[in-house]
């Protein structure tokens, strides 16, 4: 599979006779855009619609059976909000910031509840999360060397690198890598990086991740996150990546992550399972982005292994039902392989009416295909093969202007046989820009 998706792309490269600019590390986005600017002021966002027509029971895996033709359920979302700031100091010393607002955020009020002897409670008014998802000092020494610490962007995979609106087809972000590994992935710690010739480059010391936050259904996506007020530090980990332009139009990068996650939690052990095991964690990816002759091709391919992965259903705060992190015993059993491969393909055919061209109106029709597991190794006596997804998606992009998107497209989960797949249509409207 991923053989045939890289020389489907190599193809590609060579047919190509226009070159256009290839992505850009979305980790350089807030001082790139600002450039030139004492302080700037900017963000994207994105709201989204879909129709879902399958159940949302649930237990529409469980039973899947029951649930063959439940009704279908729409939602409204607001998928990210974000602010961006940053300042130049001056004599190579920069800020930047990013805070972002996730489903809208968060909130809470106060309700009088008439069923319950008229007691007055808190209640959620909605979900969701605001994060502060960049906060830096930089100082840059020379093109090739620029030394960041902060809580910085960790640009492992494709869409952690490059995860605005605007670098992705699909209304959500690519669902593979937003499954198995924190999106937008971000930590706290020390980078370096630096550009020569045609090559971009970035090494990462970070915080370690949280096992305790692993689980089934998203691998070690959650483990960036901690419920307490800081950033535990006992392990650390290490990110790498390596950006290549040399090809107009084409860019490839190669990325990678390790560290330890088992006993990065609090309170710290002594002795027992978190302080005897380490829970390496290991990830490799590949991808690129072609953008030529009128044509957007992006591809990823990318593979994790964590150690130790039995463990897990033996640490004290994952069965211990007061604490703050994964104690289902559902979820308790964590795969030691997880993987995601993904390419899509877009065709400006707005680029063949001259008025539109001229007025630089785009109009991309895309598709989408891409493979992933969170828990490629089945564990247990239970099987949930339903993590097992393929997934299409056909659609269209339209820019009226450079910095507004408008998406539209129809998706399918292909599930395993013994469940019902899940089909889509989803509808959004983003942008990405700086307002001073």
């Amino acid at each position: 599979m991923k053989k045939n998706v890289f020389s489907l792309l190599l193809v590609a490269a060579l047919m190509a006779a226009t070159p256009a600019l290839a992505q850009e590390n979305a980790g350089d986005s807030v001082m790139t855009h600002a450039k030139g600017h004492r302080f700037s002021i900017g963000g994207y966002g994105e709201v989204a619609y879909s129709r879902n027509y399958y159940s949302d029971s649930e237990f529409r895996y469980s039973h899947a059976d029951e649930h063959k033709n439940d009704p279908s359920h729409g939602r409204f979302d607001i998928p990210h909000a974000v602010i961006y700031m940053s300042y130049d100091f001056g004599k190579g010393w920069t800020f930047g910031t990013e805070i972002e607002f996730e489903h809208g955020g968060t909130g809470s009020a106060e309700e009088l509840e008439a069923d319950e002897f008229g007691e007055w409670e808190q209640e959620t008014e909605k979900g969701g999360e605001v994060e502060l998802e960049q906060f830096w000092i930089q100082k840059s020494f020379a093109k090739w060397a620029n030394v960041k610490a902060g809580h910085i962007v960790v640009p492992v995979g494709l869409t952690n690198a490059h995860h605005e609106p605007l670098q992705f087809f699909t209304v959500y972000r690519p669902e593979g890598e937003n499954t198995i590994m924190p999106c937008t992935w971000h930590q706290t710690g020390v980078s370096f990086w630096g550009r020569h010739k045609d090559f971009r480059y970035e090494l990462q010391l970070l915080a370690g991740l949280n096992s305790d936050q692993f689980s089934r259904s998203y691998w070690i996506k959650n483990g960036a996150k901690s419920p307490t007020e800081y950033e535990v530090a006992n392990k650390f980990g290490v990110a790498a990546r390596v950006d290549n332009y040399s090809v107009p139009g084409l860019r490839i990068g190669l990325s990678g992550y390790y560290g330890h996650s088992i006993g990065n939690s609090s309170p710290r052990e002594a002795s027992g399972t978190t302080a005897d095991y380490k829970g390496v964690v290991a990830i490799g990816s590949i991808d690129l982005t072609l953008n030529r002759f009128n044509w957007i091709v992006r591809a990823q391919a990318d593979y994790g292994y964590l150690g130790d992965a039995t463990q897990l259903s033996s640490i004290y705060n994952r069965t211990n039902k007061k604490s703050p992190f994964h104690h289902s015993s559902s979820m308790n059993n964590v795969s030691s392989h997880a993987y995601a491969v993904g390419i899509e393909a877009g065709y400006d055919v707005f680029s063949q009416i001259k008025t539109l061209r001229e007025k630089k109106h785009r109009l991309f029709l895309f598709g989408r295909y891409e493979q992933y597991n969170p828990y490629a190794s089945q564990m247990g006596a239970n099987s949930y093969q339903y993590t097992d997804v393929k997934r299409m998606a056909l659609g269209l992009n339209y820019y009226p202007i450079k910095q507004v998107g408008i998406k539209a497209e129809y998706s399918h989960r292909f599930l395993k046989s013994q469940y019902n797949d899940e089909p889509s249509l989803n509808l959004g409207v983003v942008y990405e820009g700086f307002f001073l």
